[in-house]
């Protein structure tokens, strides 16, 4: 059974990211939701249920009741690794789809600038197995496997992270708005080697929301309402001890829920049938593999379709047109309502200077962990 244009997202909004010292959690809360009021031309009275993400910046629905002064209604609170603001849409559209709820409100926040630490926190997963772990040491073993076995290198790390900085210059929304080289890429200070300081997107403010309602009652609200196409989500595992064929080349749960998506879409082809990709780029090399996971080109094949410039933003399929998590960094709890934010102004031609000739599906996907978490979104009209 397919979620396939059953639910339409009539109003969405999104704050600037980045080092948001002058705000606080509930001030992102109420910047998001109401551009996405304004958006969808409702007021807060309208909204009967709500899903908030947030992974280290609050607990409990009234996270979103409190700044929001929503009143009895349902409130849920999501944490889902990186995939946390997805998948808080995800709840959304199956609750709307279900006839619970017409009018419904998913919104991701996160405040980590005022969190403490260095990074993203990780003391809270396995006490041994993670003992030391940073998120750059993590995704550094798959990069240097990856280089092993294929031969890519870091210059083809660097036109990844040059096409996201190139592309986040155009978005007065992204953390970072500025152009970078490749010789500033691939010379930049060692974070886990093989990844450098440009490999690596920066630790953000943002947040991020959008209201939804059933496809036949868009139209009311909105007449530039964009369809909710599928909505999936895989989880599995990673550590060799409880997956011990894992190869370190792929992430199965990514493939999983690409696979899952399409099949609930009808799309064979990903590369001729979709329109653009906004991808997981936490890292240079996690967007690298996204490519062959979500069947963008063939496994191993990806430094050929860099090098030719395939997913470039003029290319034959551009990802990460807004600048990606390279530009916009990674607030966990915002990034995949950020990026379907992204997908949404670009199907309504609405993406100013980021704007594509023609769009008529777009994909949108998260990847967290450990263990995997992977959430994949595609949007119509």
């Amino acid at each position: 059974m397919s979620i396939k244009d059953k639910v339409a997202i009539i109003g969405m909004g999104c704050t600037k990211f980045g080092e948001l010292w002058d705000m606080g959690a509930d001030d992102l809360i109420i910047e998001a939701a109401y551009e996405a009021y304004e958006d969808a031309g409702i007021g807060p009275d309208a909204i009967e249920a709500a899903w908030v993400g947030t992974t280290t910046s609050g607990m409990g629905g009234t996270t979103l009741t409190n700044p929001l002064k929503l009143r009895d209604i349902p409130v849920t609170r999501v944490e889902n690794f990186c995939a946390t603001a997805m998948d808080a849409l995800r709840n959304a559209v199956y609750g709307v789809a279900s006839g619970e709820f017409e009018i419904a409100l998913a919104l991701g926040y996160e405040k980590l600038k005022d969190h403490g630490g260095r990074g993203l926190p990780i003391s809270r997963f396995h006490p041994t197995l993670n003992y030391g772990r940073t998120a750059p040491g993590m995704f550094s073993l798959p990069c240097a496997r990856y280089f092993e076995k294929y031969g890519a290198n870091k210059e083809t790390l660097a036109k990844i992270a040059v096409k996201n900085h190139k592309n986040g210059a155009k978005n007065p929304k992204a953390h970072f708005q500025r152009e970078i080289t490749i010789e500033q890429a691939m010379n930049a200070p060692i974070i886990a080697w093989p990844l450098g300081l440009y490999d690596c997107c920066p630790t953000t403010d943002g947040a991020a929301a959008a209201i939804i309602c059933p496809a036949g009652m868009a139209k009311r609200f909105n007449p530039d309402y964009v369809l909710i196409k599928a909505v999936t989500l895989a989880v599995d595992s990673m550590y060799p001890a409880l997956r011990p064929e894992h190869d370190f080349l792929h992430w199965p749960a990514t493939v999983a829920a690409g696979r899952a998506a399409y099949k609930q879409v009808g799309i064979s082809n990903p590369l001729k049938e979709l329109s653009l990709a906004e991808v997981h780029d936490c890292f240079t090399i996690t967007e690298l593999l996204i490519y062959e996971d979500l069947g963008l080109c063939e496994k191993g094949q990806a430094k050929e379709f860099i090098d030719a410039g395939v997913f470039e933003a003029d290319g034959e399929m551009p990802v990460n047109v807004s600048g990606g998590l390279k530009s916009f960094g990674h607030p966990v709890g915002a990034s995949g309502l950020r990026m379907v934010y992204e997908i949404y102004k670009q199907l309504q031609g609405k993406a100013d200077k980021r704007q594509l000739p023609k769009v008529e599906l777009g994909l949108a996907h998260n990847l967290g962990g450990p263990p995997q978490v992977s959430a994949v979104t595609i949007l119509g009209r």
